[in-house]
């Protein structure tokens, strides 16, 4: 298959903008489900995914956190600037190091109303615990879009994670046409939300409340988590006709050794995963095992089209190979960086059953929902514009059965 000559306009269908859902419903689980399995769509409520989760198997949920992002600071002149943190800019592959730093750190960020400031530094006053702060920003150098930002705030006896807590707003998804409000702090996080780094939710998992993980346990099912740091990146759209031209983001993620036991132990009982982050995880993960089986030397990086340039090896092999190296290394947590891109033809290895919510037209996510099963996304999405699902981030969902 000449994968990279996929046409983009093949993946693209008509949304209006009444179809993109700009809040949440009061009741997570109130959502609808679409549910697909070997052509046939059922529609029913949230509340009743666990009916089509198999009893006795495992279902692997981003543990992710959205942080509050987007910093506003004023020049001397008045001029509000709007700062977007986007990832520290060491190299390091754990955001918490950053989120624990005291007095400065430094990251990558997209500035809005960057022409207004030339040089120099903004600031911005905030409270803490009923202490006043003060925070500067000063660009420190440029690249492309991205900014390298130093931030340095006095006191120095907070965190740079306090600090965004006090000062940051929750970053919404550029198609909710609206500033992010008070409530969007709870509902633009998953309930089982707890490492910080991300700067846009794992949506699928938005409509999960303790009521659904405690009907999971009822049958039996094993509940485990992964974390994927979601980056700006995700929004970023398709602007070449084929997909060979467009440039897939990197995003960190974190797995420990017991997830990976799971998943050998479970395959055979089938695998869900909670969202495209989840999935693309687990398969970057495979991905690495078939590189250690050819260089143990290997960096923990998925490139974009290496599944499709490089053969694969069988699914426990792999596993046992990633599961080898932690051991070797004294590893029970290993990073990656993944910029691997899900299209039709790619080979599934690890999950049998995605949830997750609907897609933006001609994007990176609707052809991995293409991948997974085929071109009744067609079908799907045919189905969900015509009987009144709502789309996108705090949209309605789905469960697909492979």
């Amino acid at each position: 298959m000449d994968y990279k000559n996929i046409k983009i306009s093949d993946y693209l269908y008509h949304l209006p903008d009444g179809k993109i859902a700009q809040y949440p419903l009061v009741e997570r689980d109130s959502s609808k489900l679409l549910v697909y399995k070997k052509g046939e769509i059922e529609n029913t409520k949230f509340e009743n995914i666990t009916d089509y989760v198999p009893d006795d198997s495992l279902i692997i949920f981003n543990n992710t956190k959205v942080i509050p992002a987007r910093l506003f600071f004023l020049k001397d002149s008045g001029a509000k600037i709007e700062i977007f943190c986007l990832e520290p800019s060491s190299d390091t592959t754990d955001y918490q190091v950053e989120f624990h730093k005291k007095g400065k750190s430094e990251w990558k960020c997209f500035i809005r109303n960057a022409s207004k400031w030339k040089s120099g530094k903004v600031t911005a006053k905030f409270n803490y615990q009923d202490r006043e702060y003060e925070i500067s920003a000063e660009v420190k150098s440029k690249d492309t879009d991205e900014y390298l930002i130093g931030f340095n705030w006095e006191p120095a006896d907070i965190t740079f994670g306090e600090v965004i807590e006090s000062l940051g707003k929750i970053p919404l998804p550029p198609y909710i046409r609206r500033e992010s409000e008070e409530s969007d702090k709870v509902k633009y996080q998953t309930v089982y939300a707890r490492v910080e780094g991300s700067v846009a939710a794992p949506t699928a998992g938005l409509h999960f409340t303790q009521k659904e993980f405690d009907k999971l346990e009822q049958k039996k099912c094993k509940i485990d988590f992964l974390t994927l740091n979601v980056g700006a990146g995700t929004f970023k759209p398709v602007k070449s006709e084929t997909i060979g031209g467009h440039k897939m983001h990197g995003e960190l993620f974190c797995v420990n050794d017991d997830l990976l036991k799971n998943i050998l132990e479970y395959k055979s009982r089938k695998i869900t995963a909670v969202g495209t982050t989840s999935l693309r995880t687990l398969e970057s993960v495979y991905r690495f095992g078939v590189k250690l089986l050819k260089d143990e030397t290997c960096e923990f990086k998925i490139e974009q089209w290496y599944p499709y340039e490089n053969d694969g090896v069988s699914f426990e092999n792999s596993i046992d190979a990633v599961l080898n190296f932690m051991h070797k290394k004294k590893l029970k947590q290993i990073y990656g960086k993944t910029e691997l891109m899900i299209i039709p033809g790619y080979k599934f290895n690890v999950v049998d059953l995605l949830v997750t919510n609907f897609h933006l037209p001609g994007s990176t996510l609707l052809l991995l929902i293409a991948a997974f099963i085929g071109e009744d996304w067609k079908v799907v999405y045919e189905y969900a514009l015509n009987n009144d699902f709502r789309f996108l981030s705090y949209g309605d969902s789905s469960i697909l059965i492979k």
